[in-house]
């Protein structure tokens, strides 16, 4: 006779997994502490994760051994705020805990005034910071006219993959798009391998794959391509054809958070980017 779990036992550790694979992807660096010579834990240790958050490191190895505890909103906060969570996972967190977030729209914490004065200060090249699900968490101005008007959109649509196949501004500043497209899904799919149980990638995919029937496509296919900077042409609405360079910059393990800019292929381009940013409602 097969048994089921309750429900609590497997939100309990569905939480434990959960917090216990987002403290591994953190370095200590990332967090101000030092590594020291003998670590051998991946990412942060449990009584650093406790220490972040100001709970008791008991407390917390209980949590991630799926004890039966109570955890309060203000610890769920904590431990989103330690573990630099982004909109979405921590929107997962507080699912898995069946409670609600009482400030759902906390800006991440990776992504700290240094880095958003670093994406300023880059200037005319547009810049911004994506996370493993190409939700586009911060960018410059040159950026947030470079495809689209990023401004305008509400912050869920503010996902490179889903403006690739139903946003029409965006798609018709790609050339090649038919290309640049198949290439996308295959990295999202790459991408997804390590989070397919979380309802975050499993909304974004069923709203993919209900929004587009070119994604649909795609997706069937299951083609697969590693994360990779490429040279490519965009043109824009307000100063025509740049011809540019994808960087990433990882500003951790691979699969969190990156910087990606276009850095200019040309003088033209250069030139272009910057009257861009001139054109820019901020520009002084």
């Amino acid at each position: 006779m097969t048994t089921v779990a309750p429900e609590s036992d497997v939100r309990r550790h569905e939480l434990a997994d959960f917090l216990r694979s987002r403290r591994e992807r953190i370095t200590p660096e990332q967090v101000g502490l030092p590594r020291g010579p003998r670590r051998r834990t991946p990412g942060l240790r449990r009584e650093e994760v406790a220490q972040l958050s100001a709970v008791g490191v008991t407390w917390y190895t209980w949590l991630e051994q799926a004890r039966e505890i109570q955890v309060s909103q203000q610890v769920l906060d904590a431990l989103a705020r330690a573990l630099l969570l982004d909109a979405s996972e921590r929107t997962h967190l507080f699912a898995l805990a069946a409670m609600p977030d009482p400030a759902p729209h906390t800006d991440c914490p990776a992504i700290t005034p240094a880095l958003r004065a670093l994406l300023d200060q880059m200037g005319p090249v547009p810049a911004c910071i994506q996370n493993s699900r190409y939700d586009i968490l911060a960018y410059n101005e040159t950026y947030g006219r470079l495809l689209c008007d990023l401004d305008a959109l509400p912050r869920e649509d503010r996902n490179c993959v889903w403006l690739a196949f139903t946003n029409a501004e965006w798609r018709s500043a790609v050339v090649d798009m038919a290309e640049m497209n198949r290439t996308l899904a295959a990295k999202f799919r790459a991408s997804m391998a390590e989070h397919l149980a979380e309802p975050a990638w499993k909304a974004l995919l069923a709203r993919l794959e209900a929004g587009s029937p070119e994604f649909r496509e795609l997706w069937a296919r299951h083609e697969v391509v590693g994360p990779a900077g490429k040279t490519k042409f965009i043109r824009n609405a307000q100063v025509g054809l740049l011809h540019v360079e994808q960087t990433n910059l990882w500003l951790g393990p691979a699969a969190g958070p990156r910087l990606v800019a276009y850095l200019p292929m040309d003088q033209e381009t250069r030139e272009r980017l910057e009257l861009l940013r001139r054109l820019s409602p901020g520009a002084a």
